[in-house]
């Protein structure tokens, strides 16, 4: 059963688009040396790891939109995004472009997700899903890397793009509370 419109089909493709977008305006007023350094107090991390992280969810996704299935945990760590700032600023607008194209019907397609959730046990978890309900999930899941990101930023001193870090509800809650004060 079909409970979402072709109109918000696009919303949550437009979401995507606007956390990528973000990330582009992040990557453009930083310095190499800001997305490369590891932070102690932040888990020795550095904006790059971060931002890769992102970055690959939203591949993940991309790769399984149209056909196939999902795992989150087919990714590799320490690759050019994560320390080059101009191999990222490339990766983020050719998955942008990625999520302009596709067709916003495809949020309806089923996949089976995988990705390890369970700390006790070796395996990954698998559970089936909708493509739209991933990229939610990627979209939140990059709001909180990009808060780590803000964190990390804020540490080494940095002035980060205004609202980035901060999810869409809470800038939604802010701009009520700031009209109704």
């Amino acid at each position: 059963m079909n409970l979402t419109s072709p109109h918000q089909h696009q919303e949550i493709l437009d979401s995507a688009i606007e956390i990528l977008s973000q990330g582009e305006v992040l990557l453009g007023e930083i310095t190499d040396e800001a997305y490369l350094r590891k932070v102690t107090i932040a888990f020795n991390a550095s904006i790059g790891g971060h931002y890769r992280h992102c970055l690959d969810h939203f591949r993940s996704l991309l790769n399984a939109a149209s056909g196939g299935d999902l795992n989150y945990d087919d990714r590799e760590r320490g690759t050019l995004v994560e320390c080059d700032r101009f191999a990222a600023l490339n990766a983020t607008r050719e998955l942008r472009d990625g999520f302009v194209a596709l067709d916003p019907a495809v949020l309806l397609r089923t996949l089976t997700v995988t990705c390890k959730t369970n700390y006790s046990t070796m395996g990954s978890q698998s559970f089936p899903s909708t493509v739209g309900r991933e990229v939610m999930y990627s979209v939140a899941h990059a709001v909180h890397h990009y808060a780590l990101i803000g964190i990390i930023g804020g540490l080494l001193g940095l002035s980060l793009p205004a609202g980035f870090g901060i999810a869409p509800s809470t800038l939604k809650h802010q701009a009520e509370t700031t009209r109704t004060a």
